[in-house]
């Protein structure tokens, strides 16, 4: 596998980037993530007892959970950043959830974020919300493109349905490691199935549990479209917002940051510019009051044998990426 984590290079690694965003940048982007999570809120109070409830919304938070697991622990930290190893049988969970939650299958996924890594935030990474010109529309340009444009730019995606076959060439080096695993090819090749189950199974739930045609419908918005729709907009807004908006504790090569909301929001991923700084490791709230749910599965993973090798920096080393 290639080096997708280059080291921060220079007195002025962690510096160079310290321009701040602008103010319209930043307003136009809390905006962007503030108004759907009011407008979401807002349709779940208005139709509570109509056509929403305690089991609708149990279907919701189950679902989003278990993808968002899918794609915190498995996307990301087992199959981009092999931050821990796992028995097949886990992999290939972790690797169907992953794909219910819509993002891609997982090799076009992983090859996608190996590459935002290598050139975060300067030209040749998938998703930055910087360097799309100046003015209003410039940072509109930005915002749209990071958190959900560059989704629909032909450059950036395969055609075949396992998200290798045609794959450029210059993103299938940052998979061949997994491409050689014939399990985690067809786990790829399979993701119009996993999609499938993820949307079905809690219409079937809803279905079951209330035994009414209606509950299947409930059922399939709430815990299938509805969930899909929040677990992508809180994933990508670790790429806008968390490349926007909070803190750098460590010294980095881009503009990552902590964002305590998105911390919890997305199970661990918010403390963004943790991970960064330590992209290999398994935890990535690494203070006591950093909340990381995804840290938290992996740990006691590990103490069931279900994950081995995790990898966490020392605190020697973290004492030494500290912003200076």
């Amino acid at each position: 596998m290639i080096d997708a984590h280059p080291p921060a290079t220079g007195t002025d690694a962690g510096t160079r980037h310290d321009d701040r965003a602008t103010l319209t940048l930043r307003l136009v982007n809390i905006a962007a993530v503030v108004i759907p999570f009011v407008g979401l809120i807002a349709a779940i109070g208005l139709l509570w007892g109509v056509a929403f409830n305690w089991l609708y919304l149990a279907l919701l938070l189950g679902m989003y959970l278990a993808t968002a697991v899918g794609i915190t622990v498995g996307y990301h930290r087992f199959f981009t950043h092999r931050s821990f190893k796992a028995p097949r049988a886990v992999g290939a969970v972790l690797a169907a959830l992953g794909s219910m939650a819509v993002e891609g299958p997982v090799l076009q996924w992983v090859a996608n974020h190996r590459r935002h890594h290598q050139h975060s935030d300067k030209e040749g990474d998938p998703h930055s919300p910087h360097a799309h010109g100046g003015g209003v529309i410039g940072t509109l340009r930005g915002l749209w493109h990071a958190h959900m444009g560059w989704f629909f730019s032909s450059h950036q995606f395969a055609t075949s349905q396992d998200g290798y076959a045609h794959m450029p060439e210059k993103l299938k080096r940052y998979v061949a490691d997994l491409e050689k695993d014939p399990l985690y090819r067809w786990m790829s090749g399979a993701f119009p199935l996993w999609v499938a189950v993820g949307l079905l199974a809690p219409a079937i739930l809803g279905g079951l549990l209330t035994w009414s045609w209606t509950g299947v419908l409930l059922g399939f918005i709430w815990g299938g479209l509805v969930r899909v729709f929040l677990l992508h907009h809180v994933t990508w807004s670790i790429n806008s917002v968390c490349h926007i908006w909070g803190t750098r504790p460590y010294r980095s090569h881009d503009e990552s940051r902590n964002n305590a909301i998105f911390g919890v929001l997305a199970l661990g991923e918010g403390w963004h510019n943790n991970h960064h700084a330590f992209p290999t490791s398994a935890r990535h709230g690494l203070r006591w009051w950093q909340i990381d749910m995804s840290w938290m599965l992996i740990w006691a993973m590990s103490k069931v044998g279900l994950a081995s090798d995790v990898r966490v920096p020392t605190a020697e080393r973290m004492a030494d990426k500290r912003a200076r």
